[in-house]
């Protein structure tokens, strides 16, 4: 018999929740440590440095990407750094077809700072597919989308924005933040920010979550 995938209660309370192994609370611990004890040089127990990991992240990470139903989960102290860290991944000459209705920051750190390192944006309105399929060019690397955007709450065919995307190689970005995995899970890559009213009382932090890239 198989077995079924866990609902959206079950997987929000329980995964990545586990008991402390080293306490059994039911709570995961805040671990605030910077730095962990390492048996020697380059031997630890999984832990060195708060910046690269850590337990209480590490939990909170695992939770999400099931919640999104991807395989990964990073999570940043700001929306503007997820999106920068995702961006980040291309390089001078490479194009990104984007909605002309996204969140103010977004264009601005694309035009203000992206721009300067070789990279070129085209905007677009992607509630028409045809529209995102004439922006599209040989070095286009992203679609980066919202859905419903912010704050006009304009809606985007996100699986057939995918389906043009996928049959060129491209990736699809989806800021989720407006909707959260409860009502839709577009990964490839979703960013979802988690100050919004709908994830207040999970974290105040950002997350980007990752399918099979």
């Amino acid at each position: 018999m198989t077995k079924s995938r866990s609902g959206f209660a079950t997987t929000a309370i329980h995964v990545g929740q586990e008991a402390d192994a080293a306490t059994g609370a039911v709570s995961v611990p805040i671990y605030a440590t910077s730095t962990y004890l390492q048996e020697e040089i380059g031997k630890h127990k999984g832990y060195e440095y708060a910046r690269v990991s850590n337990p209480t992240r590490d939990r909170l990470e695992t939770n999400l990407a099931a919640l999104e139903g991807g395989t990964s989960s990073k999570v940043f102290a700001s929306g503007m750094a997820a999106i920068n860290a995702i961006v980040s991944m291309l390089k001078s000459g490479d194009h990104v077809v984007a909605g002309h209705n996204l969140y103010g920051g977004t264009p601005r750190l694309f035009d203000q700072v992206f721009a300067n390192f070789g990279m070129t944006f085209s905007y677009v309105d992607t509630s028409d597919v045809k529209n995102v399929e004439r922006a599209l060019q040989k070095n286009t690397r992203i679609v980066y989308l919202e859905t419903p955007t912010n704050p006009l709450m304009e809606l985007c065919d996100i699986r057939a924005i995918c389906d043009l995307a996928h049959q060129r190689g491209i990736d699809v970005v989806v800021d989720n933040t407006c909707m959260s995995p409860y009502f839709q899970r577009p990964v490839d890559l979703v960013i979802a920010e988690a100050v919004k009213p709908q994830l207040r009382d999970r974290i105040l932090q950002e997350a980007v979550y990752a399918e099979g890239l």
